[in-house]
């Protein structure tokens, strides 16, 4: 890598921000930090379509009903949050570098089993279960590396685009999950690759999409990110790994670095429980996972809920783009005008806002009638949708819902991870960042699973639906977060560094 002939170099950058736009731009960066949005970005691609797609695929190419297909996901939601509960230290024990790199190896392996393969125990063992693994070594690297690669002035800003990133790719691969099923057909599609004779279902289509992204990121990674790369308030450090056991054959040597990083790890998981802010810490996320839980459902529960009402090929994921537009052009412009504002506060109000936006799906679809009748609704469906005759007054609902739950993520959402960061010691960010999921752990195993019976009671395939209780009953599990920070605010805030108040 480069500046490997050192141990150590600092480049001068600016020594403070200079004002609103230097911000923006974040001046004297490492190169590292913009790769950090980069691989994001598209990592956020190929996550996404595939993680919409995991319902639809279990149900139509795997033949399981909307409760078993409720399980896999839980299953595999939860294992990919359990994971990264743990992961985090092995980041702080191994580097950033190689833990994306590890990363990235296993997504690649595993989107190719979803993909080609088509024996159930094949798909779900070697494919769908340990891509969560593969999945979740990713999250607290890259959160560990916005902190590592921004300095404290830049930090609410680099969250910010941070945050951003991820809804460009979200933006990304709801029209491309959308174009695909559409081109390809649904639910029973088939598509011949060419060159080879091998065709696939339109599920698996979407995964070879996902694919085909994931192995782009590999040379970015490998080949433009530094090791040891830190930026300072003075500046960028770069402080080259050096090997432990240079005198050691390589197999002996990858032993001893496995049994150290192995002990390393396990110090440095022990050592957060003996930090009394790190209950309070713990007690914060809890409350913040029941606002985040709209997000599971918006993977999960929201896809077979618009199919169903709004007929197959509905665009669903076009709709869901307006959040991702949104949040693109809000988080940065929050990040720089509330970066004095405690991370506590700015969640408390965005997740009052979310949880709110929840209700306006539990309305009558008969009050929005005269909305989608007015005639610049129906112009706005039928070019920017796709769609043909009468608008159905749920696409208006699922527009308004989207618009004020986009307000209150702005907010909220790329707070969570500057929290975890803010409060977490020197050389520890990783093990904070996936101890953080914990909580968010143990609801999403509930909600994903409660997902199917949601769909198969109130939402059904055929016969009488009553989306609206589907819709309440979520509801009523967000509001949970904005009204547990506000009466346990004295007992759960910790001190976040950086923070006048």
């Amino acid at each position: 890598m480069a500046n490997t002939t050192r141990d150590a170099a600092v480049d001068d950058g600016p020594k403070d921000a200079a004002g609103f736009f230097d911000r923006f731009l974040l001046r004297g960066a490492p190169r590292e930090l913009w790769m950090i949005f980069a691989i994001h970005l598209v990592g956020y691609v190929s996550y996404m379509i595939m993680n919409w797609t995991f319902v639809l695929w279990l149900s139509y190419d795997l033949g399981y009903s909307d409760e078993k297909a409720g399980l896999w996901v839980a299953l595999w939601s939860a294992l990919m949050t359990l994971v990264t509960v743990f992961v985090g230290s092995l980041t702080d024990a191994i580097g950033i570098r190689k833990a994306l790199l590890l990363s990235m190896v296993i997504c690649i392996v595993t989107r190719c089993f979803m993909t080609f393969a088509s024996a159930r125990w094949m798909v779900l063992g070697l494919g769908m279960i340990p891509v969560a693994i593969g999945e979740a070594l990713g999250t607290p690297a890259m959160v560990a590396a916005t902190r590592r690669y921004s300095r404290t002035s830049q930090r609410s800003v680099s969250f910010s685009y941070f945050y951003a990133s991820m809804n460009v790719g979200i933006l990304i691969a709801g029209f491309m999950f959308d174009f695909i099923r559409r081109r390809v057909g649904e639910p029973v599609g088939h598509w011949s690759l060419p060159l080879f004779d091998i065709t696939l279902t339109t599920y698996q289509t979407v995964f070879l999409v996902s694919l085909i992204f994931q192995c782009g990121l590999f040379p970015i990674l490998y080949w433009g990110m530094r090791e040891g790369v830190e930026a300072t308030d003075q500046g960028v450090r770069i402080v080259p790994g050096q090997s432990r056991y240079p005198h050691e054959s390589f197999l002996r040597a990858l032993a001893f670095s496995l049994r150290d990083t192995y002990q390393e790890t396990v110090r440095i998981f022990t050592g957060l429980f003996t930090q009394p802010g790190f209950y309070k810490f713990l007690g914060f996320l809890a409350l913040a996972a029941m606002v985040r839980l709209i997000f599971v459902h918006m993977n999960y529960t929201y896809p077979k809920f618009g199919i169903r009402e709004l007929g197959p090929g509905a665009p669903v994921g076009t709709l869901y783009n307006i959040n991702a537009f949104m949040i693109i052009f809000l988080v940065p412009i929050v990040g720089v005008l509330s970066r004095k504002v405690s991370a506590y506060k700015m969640v408390t109000v965005g997740s009052s806002i979310a949880a709110a936006s929840v209700f306006i799906m539990t309305l009558p679809p008969a009050w929005f009638q005269g909305v989608a009748d007015l005639e610049y609704v129906r112009w706005l469906a039928h070019h920017g949708l796709g769609l043909t005759g009468e608008v159905n007054p749920w696409y208006v609902m699922i527009f308004y819902f989207i618009v004020v739950l986009s307000f209150g993520e702005a907010i909220y959402s790329p707070r969570l991870y500057e929290y975890a960061a803010a409060i977490a010691p020197k050389g520890q960010e990783g093990s904070y960042m996936s101890l953080s999921y914990l909580p968010f752990f143990l609801a999403k195993l509930g909600v994903a699973t409660f997902s199917g019976v949601l769909l198969s009671r109130y939402c059904p395939e055929t016969g009488p639906r009553s989306s609206g209780t589907l819709w309440l009953i979520i509801a009523l599990t967000t509001t949970i977060c904005p009204a547990g920070l506000i009466a346990f605010r004295r007992w759960i805030r910790v001190k976040e560094a950086g923070r006048a108040e």
